[in-house]
């Protein structure tokens, strides 16, 4: 048994701060925008490696913690998961995609090419474990994996938002290549990649709007 321990560290504030913080961090956050348009700008390895961090203290199904993310910053690496990335975009774009996806994506300008995949300073790949593995090879089930790894790229989208960073998300399916090429074991399946850098000078950024709060949540 772990066993208990009181909390070291939680802060509460008087109702108004709270208010305050809540409405300044809705306020920065709502400045995040997924981006396609990256500058090959250099990002210090310690931000991607404090962001991770953060990533990694996210809840997860019994502390599990099923997930591994892999930051790639090698050029000639970067290119090989383009290559394989554009190669499955392509067939998902003219074989795969039903019209109705395809009409869904049209407003936001995408299509089987993907120059951020080597233009941005890095990528990072995020794996779900489904299983774990004790030091004498036997296995033990991981529970709840995709919310858990959800929550946790969740964290990383923020935390590299918090340093100044933009994202993107890219879910090219399927994404076996990505165990292939970063060398990850069978029992991690490819979440997602999240590209991260600095915007272009030029960056543009769909004319898109949020849904307001009446129509995504309900107070009873």
């Amino acid at each position: 048994m772990a066993g208990f321990i009181p909390i070291p560290d939680y802060l509460e504030y008087p109702p108004a701060e709270m208010e305050t913080r809540a409405i300044a961090f809705r306020r920065d956050m709502q400045r995040r925008h997924t981006i396609r348009d990256f500058s090959d700008r250099p990002v210090p390895r310690i931000i991607i490696e404090e962001c991770i961090r953060t990533a990694g203290s996210a809840p997860s199904g019994a502390n599990m913690q099923p997930w591994h993310f892999v930051a790639v910053s090698s050029p000639e690496l970067k290119s090989l998961i383009r290559e394989a990335a554009e190669e499955e975009e392509r067939e998902f774009y003219r074989e795969r995609a039903p019209q109705e996806w395809l009409n869904a994506l049209e407003p936001l300008g995408t299509d089987a090419n993907k120059p951020f995949l080597e233009y941005a300073p890095w990528l990072i790949a995020v794996f779900a474990q489904r299983y774990g593995v004790h030091p004498d090879g036997t296995t033990f089930k991981h529970y709840y994996v995709q919310e858990s790894v959800g929550i946790a790229v969740g964290f990383l989208i923020t935390a590299l938002h918090q340093a100044g960073l933009a994202t993107l998300t890219h879910t090219p399916s399927p994404m076996n290549f990505l165990n292939y090429l970063l060398q990850r074991p069978a029992r991690e399946k490819p979440f997602l990649l999240l590209v991260a850098g600095y915007p272009s000078d030029n960056a543009l950024i769909p004319n898109i709007t949020k849904l307001p709060l009446d129509n995504i949540a309900t107070f009873l």
